[in-house]
């Protein structure tokens, strides 16, 4: 995928707040320690430093929703961030996010903080961010 694919699915999986920009992806990509695990309609972006490693963002299409993409694609993204060295995830998600919630809660990821009142949302107050991490083993 290219940073301007990577960035048009990135505007239609977050709706309620700012999508990442070519720009962005561009930036983070050029970087050693950043990989990208990809499917045709999803993708997850790591960056691994030292012995850990951050879900720096994952993105499935809306019309692919519910078919298991994201799971693969977590697979994918912990056993690549192994093989580069990692033994400990890490990751943050609205708390509003109930689909990201059950797929990290169903993947074995443990809730290690909050960010009270993190996302801002336009409709309702702003949501927390659940900050998570994982031993990789």
């Amino acid at each position: 995928m290219t940073p301007d694919s990577l960035a048009t699915l990135h505007a239609a999986a977050f709706t309620e707040q700012r999508p990442w920009s070519e720009l962005v992806f561009e930036t983070l990509l050029a970087s050693p320690h950043v990989f990208l695990v990809t499917d045709p309609k999803g993708f997850a972006l790591g960056r691994v430093i030292v012995d850990e490693v951050e879900l720096l963002t994952i993105a499935t299409a809306p019309e692919a929703r519910r078919q298991g993409i994201g799971r693969a694609l977590m697979t994918v993204f912990e056993a690549e961030a192994k093989g580069r060295g990692a033994v400990l995830a890490h990751l943050e998600v609205a708390a509003d996010n109930l689909p990201a919630m059950a797929l990290y809660l169903g993947g074995g990821w443990v809730e290690s903080g909050r960010r009270a009142g993190y996302y801002p949302r336009s409709d309702r107050p702003a949501a927390d961010a659940i900050l998570m991490q994982k031993t990789l083993t």
